[in-house]
């Protein structure tokens, strides 16, 4: 799918008529977003200074105060009662117990197995782990599975689709296997064994008696002592042939609060000023991994953050020159987009501005990079755009048609689809708005292999490239900012639950 998406009528009137067509007000504060002021911001954000902006952590906070100070100094409002920070509580939870044994085989956290559940238990339980293998009406209906641990065999399937059914039928807990490979579990494994001193983070909730460990296939294989392939063919046709096992099992654990915060910057509109457009970013990473190296999150997402910041600067200016957008403009810079979409999420559940009268979204997350596809290619400036037809036939269309007036990018939209095994459309901010019939963008470089690594820093970053497609998304904003008609929601949303 390397290849140019063109749009007939409205588009090749474009194309035919670029240089008339170009708004020169537009051109001018474009011309304001630069590299180095790009790389002037990202140099601070992404320094070791700030620890990987961890979120709750000092890194992040001494993100949020130079977003903050850098708006302020623009003239923008801060809009939550006068501030820049939308403030909330995010609830830290740790196991720092998490016992698991079946048979005789005393099993280690993060090596043997991913406690991937939650669950808080004053003494240890004792019963059978029974083999379910798929979670269907047939294997339930041959497979006692009530008061024990059951063992699923998920592979192809979200653990999140599976569980709760079984657990609803009677299971006191779970072991499931969702991927194939010792490799890929162990790159997991050690990835939740970084976290496990933080705790994980999410929105405050009661605590749910749901045991639920993620092994490998060859784990299970070892716990049923039976061979891979036989454990597969009675997943699908005679799960009780498969002999239980006896086990047990504890988990404990530990909850406190960790205060957080969006940064919000406003720039009101005139005649349309209670339609808004959001143009966002996540501004937290990862923070410190298990070994004490800063994950420095240029491209991830500094990358995005900083481009939000040029993108406001330029309407910014525009303003102070008396061109002020017809509609309004908030600058969303989220926290805890890496726990979860978090941020996000607490923003569209408070919005500030009320959700019906957001237009659209436009998300940037992961721009100063190029990717695994092109890294070998010949014309390497390209961005992946994600979403911008689900929900209104006509945002595709305008962002097309800045693209070919200003900027000539190379949009690739291969990871714009239903069954994207990479399932990228639910894995940034915009997926909190869209989920609320808000048509979006996101605006993606795809991954390489610095993704979420010490080695994501400052000096791999294309900044020119980078510059272009922060002009395409500043155009795009500019446009939907000052159109006459905000773009009409005639689409449906597909794309369910996370």
């Amino acid at each position: 799918m390397k290849k140019r998406f063109w749009i007939a009528g409205a588009i090749g009137f474009a194309m035919a008529f670029q240089v008339s067509a170009q708004d020169e007000k537009a051109l001018k504060y474009a011309s304001t977003i630069t590299a180095a002021d790009l790389e002037k911001h990202l140099t601070y954000l992404a320094s070791d200074e700030l620890e990987g902006r961890d979120t709750g952590e000092k890194g992040q906070k001494l993100a949020a105060e130079y977003l903050a100070e850098f708006y302020e100094g623009l003239g923008l409002t801060g809009p939550v009662d006068g501030s820049f920070f939308q403030e909330f509580n995010l609830s830290s939870v740790s196991y720092p117990q998490v016992n698991l044994a079946v048979g005789k085989q005393k099993l280690a956290n993060n090596e043997d197995f991913i406690f991937i559940g939650d669950a808080d238990m004053s003494k240890a339980a004792k019963t059978d782990l029974v083999f379910l293998g798929l979670a269907n009406e047939e294997n339930l209906s041959k497979v006692d599975i009530k008061g024990k641990l059951v063992g699923l065999w998920a592979i192809g399937s979200r653990a999140q689709t599976v569980v709760p059914e079984v657990m609803e039928a009677g299971a006191a807990g779970i072991i499931i296997v969702t991927m194939e490979g010792q490799a890929n579990f162990d790159r997991m494994a050690n990835w939740y064994k970084s976290l496990s001193g933080r705790g994980r983070l999410g929105f405050e909730q009661a605590t749910k008696q749901e045991p639920i460990f993620l092994v490998s296939s060859d784990m299970m294989s070892k716990l049923f002592d039976t061979p891979v392939e036989i454990l597969k063919e009675a997943a699908k046709n005679n799960p009780e042939s498969i002999k239980s096992q006896k086990v047990n099992y504890q988990v404990k654990k530990n909850t406190k609060l960790v205060p957080t915060e969006n940064v919000l910057a406003f720039l009101e509109g005139t005649d349309k000023k209670e339609e808004v457009l959001v143009i966002s970013s996540h501004y937290d990473h990862t923070g410190i991994d298990s070994q004490g190296r800063v994950n420095n999150g240029a491209d991830d997402d500094g990358s995005g953050t900083v481009a939000v910041m040029e993108i406001a600067e330029a309407f910014a200016l525009a303003a102070k020159d008396g061109h002020k957008p017809r509609r309004s403009v908030l600058f969303l810079n989220v926290t805890g987009e890496e726990k979860g979409l978090l941020g996000s999420e607490y923003y569209s559940d408070n919005p500030i501005f009320p959700l019906e009268n957001t237009v659209n979204n436009l998300n940037i997350d992961m721009v100063g990079r190029i990717d695994y596809e092109y890294q070998d290619a010949e014309d390497q400036e390209y961005i992946y755009v994600i979403g911008s037809e689900m929900l209104s036939s006509h945002l595709k269309i305008i962002n097309e048609y800045n693209n070919i007036t200003y900027t000539n990018l190379k949009l690739d939209y291969r990871y714009d689809a239903e069954d994207d095994p990479n399932r990228f459309y639910y894995r940034s901010d915009h997926y909190n708005f869209a989920k609320h019939n808000i048509p979006v963008i996101f605006f993606f470089n795809g991954v390489h292999d610095d993704y979420h690594q010490h080695t994501d820093t400052v000096d791999k970053i294309e900044f020119p490239l980078m510059t272009k497609r922060t002009k395409l998304i500043f155009h795009t904003a500019w446009d939907l900012a000052n159109r006459e008609e905000r773009t009409p929601v005639d689409g449906s949303n597909t794309r369910g639950e996370r």
